[in-house]
């Protein structure tokens, strides 16, 4: 099945650098877990600190932790982005961070094994689910802006490819 590719913007919308959309934050495999009124500045740059370096983390959009978040996982290497949010109809729709660069291994992920260095990173989703290569970044800085982008206004961020 080819994959369904949203294609990075050059010119990325204005947006309010002191908004806080997120209303739910969780760290894992340990870690703290933040209600609305604990996510403040200084959890938010210590966060954005934390993905060049390594993290593990959801984001919320619903203050439950229930639906709507960002995962982010980063080993300093490599950075995966996890978008998932219920549609009007009550679906789920899942879109990951895309890199272009492992397009040609979509087609052996199936087959591969996990411990395949050619086709997954080092870093898991969740904490267990390996993830493909194509599907985490290695521009810690431009995934830094994608956190970002999504803590301030709660969408993907369009200066990365996205797939689904």
């Amino acid at each position: 099945m080819e994959p369904q590719i949203i294609s990075k913007q050059e010119i990325i919308p204005s947006f309010d650098a002191n908004a806080v959309t997120v209303k739910h934050i969780e760290y894992y495999p340990y870690g703290g877990t933040y209600d609305e009124d604990e996510i403040t500045p200084v959890l938010i740059s210590k966060i954005l600190k934390e993905v060049p370096k390594g993290i593990g983390i959801y984001l919320f959009l619903d203050p439950d932790g229930e639906c709507d978040w960002l995962e982010v996982v980063s080993d300093g290497e490599w950075l995966f982005l996890g978008y998932c949010f219920q549609d009007e109809s009550g679906r789920f729709d899942n879109w990951y961070s895309y890199n272009p660069v492992f397009a040609d291994t979509i087609d052996r992920i199936r087959d591969a094994d996990f411990s395949d260095k050619d086709i997954y990173t080092p870093i898991n989703s969740g904490g267990q689910s390996p993830i493909p290569k194509v599907y985490a970044l290695t521009d810690m800085d431009v995934g830094t802006k994608a956190v970002e982008y999504f803590i301030r206004t709660g969408e993907r961020y369009p200066g990365i490819d996205w797939s689904r």
